[in-house]
């Protein structure tokens, strides 16, 4: 997988949750593949939530 790319689970996370979605659509560039690069450690669909949480909460 291209570490570019947005993951299919965080893509239907994000979907899901319009807040978490405005949110990230407001950030730059270099803070969006920060994200990106952060859910390559996810490993369950209950951790992606965890981490749109925070997404939410730290911006």
């Amino acid at each position: 997988m291209n570490p570019y790319e947005m993951p299919v689970g965080f893509s239907m996370a994000l979907a899901l949750n319009p807040e978490a979605m405005q949110k990230f659509a407001l950030l730059n560039e270099t803070q969006k593949q920060k994200i990106i690069n952060g859910t390559h450690n996810v490993k369950s669909k209950e951790e992606m939530q965890q981490y749109i949480n925070k997404l939410i909460s730290e911006s």
